[in-house]
Parts: structure tokens; C-alpha cells; sequence
């Protein structure tokens, strides 16, 4: 039934109709920054109201993860057969289904942890669909300055973040956290109202129906497996140092976890978002290749301040601009493969994504365990990164000299 208005490549809607598919596409990001940011709000919450042990509140975010790793390999063998606007219209679907049932599941069910974990596997399918189809939607668009749109793109991913910790914790401040199920119920509205704008907005396919590189034919080719890895290190980069940003802000200057959250990963986001922006407006004028290697080298400075300072106010700031080094990173790797491998296709797009999933449940994974070795040394972990955005700017280094020789 959503097939009514997905056009072929020879679309005949004219260039300002897909200002809604844009649209849909922004709220979509917003959706999934709120299907990965809400829930870690109230791990405290949930050890609190259910008697949850801290132990199992931790497979919340693991599980999160591996539903979306999951969904990325499904996508990128069934999702050219199944169509465009079906799954991204499910997408919003079972986001709003997943958040609309965390505040539901947990008290209709005996165990309450096992509600929480059904309703977070039913939103990561839906966060998992909108990391896959998002980007190939918005580069089939016939948009000028493709690069700069898709950096404007997954900048709603940070300010959707933002949004969430903000405006949740404002919630909790003047509510009480005892009402996050209404809240939980108030941030579904916003997939809600995305299913409508899928429902209709016109939408591309990127390459006609059997053209599209195999996943076999793109393993094979020696620059897709450095977009493999450039991902991984941007993950890594990026989730490194978000997820352990709260915990700098804590230890390094002794705030409250409510500051340290605003202090810490709100503003990592900000300035990731404000990096896309900026690639955003002034991407036409400025080198891809060259932006990621500067950033990547900003990046490989920010771990260092922040895992050498002796200052814990200077270790902070590394933390923070860290997000503005890292912001370009995912959708430059995107933007970069697609020039280069224009029949990639969905599955180039689902892997990639898969590629960013793995590193970003691998980096912080590595900074905690090199934490807990060296007796909970969080700046000793955090050293251990710098092998993140070292191997980006080689990988993007030798990709440059691989698109200078075909």
C-alpha cells in the first residue's frame, strides 16, 4: 500500500517536494537519538522502582546494540525486496510501539526487567531500520552538494540527543522522575507523527532493481573494505568518548550524575551536532577528505588532553571538542563510499552502519576494560583510544589515494 508514490530514477516530482522527504528523514534521526538516549536516563530509576540488579541494567544498552547490529545484516539482504517506504514507515512504527511499551510492559509483566527488554529490542528494530534507510533515502534525493546535506542530515541525530537529556531532565526536575511512563509516552508522539510524513513524501531508490552490488561483489572491493574499517574507527571515536564523557565530568570535577549528563555527553553532542552543521552550510567550499583527516587529527589530540592532562578541566574540554572532531566522521565515511561506489546500493549503506554499530560497541568496551586493568584508571582507558582516530586517518589517507588511481 506505500508503494503508491515511490518513484524510479526518472522521478517526476519536481526538486522541492523532497523538502518533506528531508523532513521525514531529520524527524527520523530524532527518533533514533531518543530510542538511544532516553532509556539509559532512568537505569537508576529501574534499579530503584523494580529492584532491577545494576548488573542486568547493564545488558539494556548491549542488547540495544545487537538488536540494531541485527537489523542492519537483515537490511542489507531483504530491504531492496521489501521496499523503501514499507520499512521505514515500520521503523517509526515499532519506535513509537517500543516506547509507548516500556511504559507499559514493566507492570503488566511479572518480571518487570523482562517487559523493559522486550520493549527495547522492539524500538532497537525500529532505530536499527532508521540507521539503515535514512542515509540512501537522502542520497537518492536529486539535491545539490550531496556531502553537505548528509552532514546536515545526521546532525539531528545530536540535537535529537540533546533534546532528549534536556528536556527529560527538565521533565524530571519539575515532575518528578516517578512520571517518566508519560514521558515515555510523550516521546513516541514524535515517531508517531513521522509515520505520516513517510506515508507520503515522495522517495528514490538509489539504483534500479538489480543493479545494486551484491554483498559478495563488495567485500571484494578494496574500498568498501576501508569504508568497513573507517566506520568501526568512527564509531569507535565517537562512542569512546560520549559513553565515558559523564563519567570524566563526575570523577574530574565532582558533579552531581544530573550535571555531569549535561556537562558531559549533552555538550559532547552539541558540538558533534555543530561540526555537521557546519560541513552542512559550507560543504561546497570545503575538501571532504581533507575536513575528516583535520578532524581525525583534532580527535587524536582531544584523546590525548583528555587521558594525559594532569588539569581535570583541560581533560574535559578534550571530551567536549572530541564531539566536534568526530561529528563529520559517520556521514563523511557515507557520503566518501557513496561517490566512490555508486552502485553500493542498500546493502554498502546497511553495512557501513553494521561497520559503525560494531566499533561503537567495541571502543568503549576496550577504554573500560583497559580502565578496569590499570586499576580503574579512567584517563589510562581513555589513552587506549588514540588507536581510533590513528587508524581513521590512515584509512582515509589510503582511500584518498585509491579514488586518485581509478
Amino acid at each position: 500500500m506505500f508503494k503508491r508514490k515511490e518513484t524510479s530514477r526518472g522521478s517526476v516530482f519536481p526538486a522541492h517536494n523532497y523538502k518533506k522527504t528531508l523532513t521525514a528523514c531529520y524527524l527520523g534521526f530524532v527518533t533514533q537519538a531518543i530510542t538511544a538516549n532516553f532509556a539509559p536516563l532512568l537505569f537508576i530509576t529501574f534499579h530503584r522502582s523494580y529492584g532491577i540488579p545494576l548488573g542486568k541494567i547493564a545488558l539494556i544498552s548491549t542488547i540495544f546494540f545487537f538488536t540494531q547490529l541485527i537489523v542492519d545484516v537483515v537490511c542489507a539482504k531483504f530491504v531492496d525486496g521489501i521496499g523503501y517506504r514499507t520499512c521505514v514507515v515500520a521503523s517509526e512504527v515499532a519506535s513509537a510501539l517500543g516506547l509507548i511499551s516500556l511504559a507499559v510492559l514493566p507492570s503488566l509483566l511479572t518480571d518487570p526487567f523482562v517487559g523493559i527488554i522486550l520493549s527495547v529490542i522492539i524500538y532497537a528494530v525500529g532505530s536499527g531500520l532508521i540507521e539503515v534507510l535514512v542515509s540512501p533515502i537522502v542520497e537518492a534525493c536529486p539535491f545539490d552538494n550531496k556531502e553537505s546535506v548528509m552532514s546536515l542530515l545526521h546532525s539531528f541525530y545530536c540535537w535529537g540527543s540533546v533534546g532528549v537529556i534536556v528536556l527529560s531532565t527538565a521533565f524530571f526536575a519539575v515532575f518528578g522522575t516517578e512520571h517518566w511512563k508519560w514521558l515515555s509516552c510523550l516521546w513516541a508522539l514524535v515517531p508517531f507523527y513521522n509515520i505520516f510524513n513517510f506515508i507520503s513524501c515522495p522517495i528514490e531508490h538509489l539504483t534500479e532493481e538489480g543493479e545494486g552490488m551484491s554483498i559478495r561483489a563488495l567485500i571484494k572491493t578494496p574500498q568498501f573494505l576501508l569504508g568497513v574499517l573507517l566506520m568501526i574507527c568512527a564509531g569507535a571515536s565517537e562512542l569512546s568518548m560520549a559513553q565515558w564523557a559523564s563519567a570524566f565530568a563526575e570523577t574530574a570535577l565532582g558533579l552531581t550524575k544530573t550535571m555531569g549528563d549535561l556537562v558531559g555527553p549533552c555538550l559532547f553532542a552539541v558540538m558533534m551536532g555543530v561540526s555537521r552543521l557546519i560541513y552542512g552550510k559550507y560543504g561546497d567550499r570545503l575538501d571532504l577528505k581533507r575536513y575528516m583527516i583535520g578532524s581525525g587529527a583534532l580527535c587524536l589530540i582531544c584523546y590525548l588532553l583528555a587521558s594525559l592532562s594532569h588539569n581535570p578541566f583541560v581533560s574535559l574540554a578534550g571530551c567536549i571538542v572530541c564531539g566536534f572532531s568526530v561529528g563529520i566522521m559517520w556521514p563523511g565515511t557515507i557520503s566518501m563510499l557513496s561517490k566512490i561506489l555508486p552502485l553500493g546500493g542498500t546493502a554498502m549503506f546497511a553495512l557501513l552502519a553494521m561497520a559503525g554499530d560494531i566499533g561503537g560497541a567495541v571502543g568503549p568496551g576496550i577504554v573500560g576494560n583497559v580502565t578496569q586493568r590499570m586499576n580503574d584508571n579512567l584517563q589510562a582507558g581513555m589513552l587506549a583510544g588514540v588507536v581510533f582516530p590513528a587508524v581513521l586517518i590512515i584509512s582515509v589517507l589510503i582511500i584518498n589515494s585509491h579514488a586518485g588511481n581509478h
